[in-house]
């Protein structure tokens, strides 16, 4: 079946498909279709939304669904999302599953509901305290909104961990068609680690506090040694970069125009390629250096070159140090969107 919808209505069909059981939210612009649909649509399929208070409340009632073995979402944008980094670093913490979708706007403080990609550094690095991480994974358009939210979910119960839906004010809002899958995912038993209230899980005990250093150290390395082996569920797209003389890089919305630039570019007889990070954590490396070896190399981004920095880092602890040294950037911010035009030309100058 096939429906024509906004971004922000398809991540509340994937969290449908996917098994999600619970909405804890408050609505915030651009984020607030999902809310008004799981508003709609959770009751009628026996599924439970909440419209907590405020952001903090509902990130702390995802901990104790997600600690009572029920899967769970919620969604925001930057300023709702900056409230609830304590609540995503217990839910790391307590090695619980939760999904939580950040629709991000321009900042910082309210800034205004236009599209950016600002929230990437406490999306992808971890925003609260503590050395934890989150799944990151960023969708490009419509049917990966669906499609990628039920993979945040597939990943936040496989690794035990919180696990963000990064998109932006344009993605949610954008209207486009949608497939919908065959069927609903079985939803996992968490009955192993989760407290639910009888016999099966009673000596169960969800925590996130270690009181002996030791123990929270090693606690700590296990933490470390499981977000190291989640590198194995990476993901990347690339486009046309075989023969390419320069790859434009871009996630979401910048790398839908990343690739209409290279389109337009290969028209002028001029190689350029596209590579995209669909997880942004874990940062696909491997993919990123195959790729961009021996390449010129720019960004495309909503922000002020944090996307940038972390293709820098990357190519660096690939062992591409000059490739990282030369990569050029090109990018808005404040709700201003990259032309193509604008795009072409610094890929124009990159090229000398």
């Amino acid at each position: 079946m096939t429906k024509f919808v906004k971004g922000n209505e398809a991540v509340v069909i994937g969290a449908l498909y996917a098994g999600c059981e619970l909405y804890f939210g408050y609505p915030i612009t651009p984020a607030s279709e999902i809310a008004h649909g799981a508003a709609k649509w959770f009751p009628m399929l026996g599924r439970t939304f909440v419209q907590a208070e405020c952001e903090t409340a509902s990130i702390n009632m995802m901990f104790g669904a997600a600690g009572a073995g029920k899967l769970s979402m919620t969604a925001t944008s930057g300023p709702g999302f900056s409230l609830m980094q304590e609540g995503l670093s217990y839910l790391a913490g307590a090695e619980l599953p939760a999904v939580v979708v950040d629709v991000m706007r321009a900042g910082p403080g309210l800034g205004n509901v236009y599209p950016e990609q600002g929230d990437y550094m406490p999306a992808v690095k971890g925003g609260g305290h503590g050395n934890y991480q989150t799944f990151t994974i960023a969708p490009a358009s419509v049917q990966e909104m669906l499609d990628y939210t039920i993979e945040a979910f597939k990943m936040a119960a496989k690794w035990r961990t919180p696990a963000v839906v990064l998109v932006d004010g344009l993605q949610g809002q954008m209207m486009e068609s949608l497939t919908l899958p065959e069927k609903e995912l079985d939803r996992p038993d968490f009955s192993a680690w989760a407290a639910q209230g009888e016999a099966k899980t009673r000596e169960n005990l969800v925590k996130s506090i270690y009181l002996d250093a030791a123990q929270q150290e090693e606690f700590n390395n296990h933490l470390q040694e499981k977000y190291a082996r989640m590198a194995a569920d990476a993901k990347a797209e690339t486009f046309l970069c075989d023969d390419a003389e320069i790859v434009i890089c871009g996630y979401g919305i910048s790398s839908r125009i990343a690739r209409t630039s290279a389109e337009e570019l290969r028209k002028e007889n001029i190689k350029a390629g596209v590579f995209r990070p669909i997880t942004l954590n874990p940062f696909p490396r491997e993919q990123l250096a195959a790729a961009l070896k021996g390449k010129k190399i720019m960004t495309i981004e909503l922000d002020a070159g944090q996307f940038a920095d972390d293709i820098r880092l990357n190519l660096a602890k690939a062992g591409l140090g000059e490739e990282a040294a030369k990569v050029r950037m090109v990018h808005r911010m404040g709700g201003e969107v990259v032309g193509v035009d604008e795009a072409i030309k610094a890929a124009k100058e990159v090229l000398g």
